[in-house]
């Protein structure tokens, strides 16, 4: 089956609609990467956002390389996806309205709620993705 190419403007519609993506960030040479499924937000033409735990390791990785590469896909037929790359960035401290609407956005507004409630007090960070590529 051949591969289908998108426009810039389908894989920015495409990233800014509702799907888990896997995050991937090196660990350094020789080793393989950390790649983790994730909750993410995009606007077309803005940096892709995500909220992960202040000490999980692939935030610890962002820190460290100050790059990532997130891949969103649909696992239906006609399967697509669009590949992001780029410099990345990790801002400690909580965002509860960024979380609260990642939450809505996946798990809806009741089941967010919960989510949001039962996280609370966490330690959080915000991860930023400029795609690049």
């Amino acid at each position: 089956m051949a591969a289908m190419s998108m426009t810039q403007e389908g894989r920015e519609t495409f990233l800014a609609g509702l799907h888990v993506a896997v995050l991937s960030v090196s660990r350094g040479e020789g080793a393989p990467p950390v790649a983790a499924p994730v909750w993410y937000r995009y606007e077309a033409g803005g940096e892709v956002v995500i909220v992960s735990g202040r000490t999980h390791e692939k935030t610890r990785l962002v820190r460290e390389h100050g790059q990532a590469s997130l891949c969103a896909q649909t696992e239906d037929l006609p399967y697509k996806f669009v590949t992001v790359e780029g410099s990345a960035e990790v801002r400690d401290g909580s965002d509860p309205e960024l979380q609260r609407e990642l939450a809505h956005r996946y798990l809806g507004p009741e089941l967010g709620d919960a989510y949001v409630e039962s996280t609370a007090g966490e330690d959080v960070s915000v991860i930023r993705i400029r795609p690049e590529r």
